[in-house]
């Protein structure tokens, strides 16, 4: 991936809205977690990559992922964003727009091929379950990250038994020795679950 300047950059075409250095576009990690990530912790498997990625919304993020990857397959079930990462799209044609609900991985089975890296970014309470129904995409020894807001689990349980409990339920599903990294620097209430698949 790019760096120049302490700045995480994007060479692909440039969208109305974005920030721009040296001629590439800048990949702001206030704005998306995955850049968030890149600059606390380290780069995704990205580069060369075939990816789903669930909860794409207008496809902002998206739009930088297709600048690096194979392809990536984008699922949003929102109407309303829908339709920007259509447009998104529409410049980028390695992006799939999946106007789907990623609680149903069986509704898009037969449009997605096996993938190298799984992104979960769908705030809801199950976003765990979410994430385990559509490891059946994953290829073994492929990559999971799991973008965690703990405020969207509830307030019965302390942000460290939430983590623990979802780490947990990651494991059980064959994702082994999932890492813990908080995101709070950029996006308050978040953390990353970056785990392998070993089915």
């Amino acid at each position: 991936m790019i760096w120049q300047d302490g700045k995480l950059l994007s060479p692909g075409a440039i969208l109305p809205g974005d920030r721009v250095h040296q001629g590439m576009r800048i990949w702001d990690p206030n704005h998306s977690k995955v850049a968030a990530l890149c600059h606390i912790h380290d780069e995704p498997p990205v580069t060369g990559a075939c990816i789903l990625y669930l909860g794409a919304a207008a496809g902002s993020t998206v739009s930088f992922l297709s600048d690096y990857a194979e392809v990536v397959y984008a699922v949003e079930f929102s109407p309303r964003p829908v339709r920007n990462l259509i447009r998104v799209s529409r410049t980028r044609s390695n992006i799939i727009p999946l106007f789907e609900d990623a609680r149903y991985p069986e509704r898009y089975l037969p449009f997605v091929e096996p993938v190298d890296l799984l992104i979960q970014d769908i705030a809801q309470r199950d976003q765990a379950d979410i994430a385990i129904r559509n490891l059946i995409f994953l290829k073994q020894g492929g990559h999971l990250i799991l973008f965690l807001k703990l405020l969207s689990m509830g307030t019965e349980k302390k942000r460290e038994d939430w983590i623990a409990e979802v780490a947990g339920s990651l494991e059980n599903a064959g994702i082994t020795d999932p890492e813990v990294i908080s995101l709070d620097t950029y996006h308050t209430g978040h953390v990353a679950i970056w785990g392998m698949y070993s089915p």
